[in-house]
């Protein structure tokens, strides 16, 4: 049975590709632009960045040994101490320039750092689509300084396979680096979780223990009979209790929150399991196809039958 965390992953179809290692010797910037539906990480193997973020105004330092994620694909600019983001030269023009063939390492830069910048660059996709209020309450990015070591030791050793294999000249390696990196995002966001505390709001009501009791109830059962009443024996409280409490802490009302996620349970069984609209009613816990199209509608945008028969829900698309 798949835990909350890993079942919100795995439902919004989370695919995760590695598009560069780097080998940056100083001076050298680079200007990434903005991606829908696009998180961006940048982990730095070796060396050290500045990372500026559209609508930030303090670049963020990455140290050795340092993660960021970028939640919602902005456009960024990553460089060494001595470049500006107006001297950064876009990301499409490096890669041309450079020759990169689009595997192995983006080697770049000028000849004035002793040592060069290793990096390794990545995103993670969402379906088309797909949509879910922990990614929407995530902040701008997500610093996670000297996180191999603070996350213990199986984190540091997993990040040595990753900067050893992406890009290497071994068989298999950028899969290996790939899939370690999926298993590193989400640990990257469940400690982003769980140091968010007990405060209002964001993210905060999925380290609730009260609120994560119904959720994972929820989730472990998406298509039962679920009120609010029922959500908050699973948590152990009141009914006025458990309602005020869940809305002050994620955002939305207990019954907004299983709607929206059987909605997503549903555009994945249309597009990526191809069940029809009738099975992704059932599996959604709808009696109803008509009240289902409705309500699915109103939460995606087009109609069920529309959005299974437009293929641009397809897992990676952008």
């Amino acid at each position: 049975m798949l835990d909350l965390l890993s079942d919100i992953l795995t439902r919004l179809s989370l695919r995760g590709s590695l598009y560069f290692r780097t080998s940056f010797t100083e001076p050298w910037g680079v200007r990434v632009p903005a991606f829908r539906d696009v998180a961006r990480f940048h982990f730095a193997h070796r060396g050290e960045a500045l990372v500026r973020l559209a609508g930030q105004p303090v670049p963020v330092h990455l140290a050795q040994g340092d993660l960021i994620i970028i939640p919602h694909g902005a456009a960024h600019v990553l460089s060494c101490r001595h470049t500006g983001p107006e001297e950064a030269l876009p990301l499409d023009d490096i890669l041309s320039r450079s020759g990169f063939p689009g595997h192995g390492t983006l080697v770049w830069g000028g000849d004035h750092g002793p040592r060069d910048t290793q990096l390794i660059c990545g995103h993670f996709a969402l379906a088309e689509g797909s949509r879910h209020l922990l990614f929407e309450r995530l902040p701008p990015f997500i610093h996670l300084r000297g996180y191999g070591e603070d996350a213990g030791p199986w984190l540091e050793a997993t990040l040595k396979v990753i900067g050893a294999e992406a890009g290497g000249a071994r068989l298999g390696g950028d899969l290996i680096a790939l899939k370690m990196s999926e298993a590193i995002f989400a640990q990257a966001i469940r400690a982003h979780i769980e140091q968010a505390g007990a405060g209002e709001g964001g993210v905060s009501g999925f380290a609730d223990l009260h609120i994560g009791r119904a959720l994972s109830a929820l989730h472990r059962a998406p298509a039962a009979d679920w009120t609010v009443a029922s959500l908050a024996r699973e948590a152990g409280l009141s009914r006025t209790g458990f309602a005020e409490r869940f809305t002050t802490r994620l955002g939305v009302t207990p019954m907004a929150y299983v709607t929206s996620w059987r909605m997503q349970i549903a555009r994945e069984a249309l597009v990526a399991r191809g069940l029809s609209v009738a099975e992704a009613a059932e599996l959604a816990g709808y009696a109803s196809e008509s009240a289902f199209s409705r309500v699915f509608k109103k939460e995606i945008g087009v109609s069920p039958a529309a959005f299974r028969q437009s293929g641009f829900a397809q897992p990676g698309a952008n």
